[in-house]
């Protein structure tokens, strides 16, 4: 029996839709980047792009667990002497609750060249409408 060595080419990348209503941000972000590295499928290599498009709808109405919504804080440099910038998960929420999810995907995606185009596969948005329609993607339960 010979090892399958996958190639950029042999792939056929689908799109799928998630809905992201009452959904825990944990456990959603790592479904996620299993379906954006391509773990999901037997011919998974890791050194291809072999993952699917994602997009996820109505990030606004996600979920954490416990007291996070109040304690967990988001910590962002400015670049300048004294630029620390903190905000609670519960005010970013409200500002732009894409980059939470967009957040925690990132940490959980490999670090470089390769990881950074497999998040360019991942469209989040805010309420129910997208603008990925032609594409035709199918509804994707988690």
């Amino acid at each position: 029996m010979k090892t399958f060595i996958a190639k950029p080419n042999n792939f056929i990348q689908s799109w799928y839709y998630i809905d992201a209503t009452n959904k825990i941000l944990g456990r959603l972000a790592t479904q996620i980047s299993i379906l954006l590295r391509g773990k999901h499928k037997e011919k998974y290599t890791p050194n291809i792009d072999t993952g699917d498009y994602l997009i996820i709808l109505n990030t606004e109405k996600i979920r954490v667990t416990g007291k996070k919504s109040n304690n967990k804080i988001y910590y962002h440099h400015t670049g300048y002497i004294g630029g620390i910038k903190k905000v609670t998960f519960k005010e970013l929420i409200k500002k732009d609750a894409r980059k939470i999810l967009h957040n925690a995907v990132k940490g959980m995606m490999p670090k470089g060249p390769l990881g950074k185009s497999m998040l360019k596969k991942l469209k989040i948005y805010i309420g129910n409408n997208h603008l990925h329609v032609a594409q035709n993607p199918q509804k994707l339960e988690i």
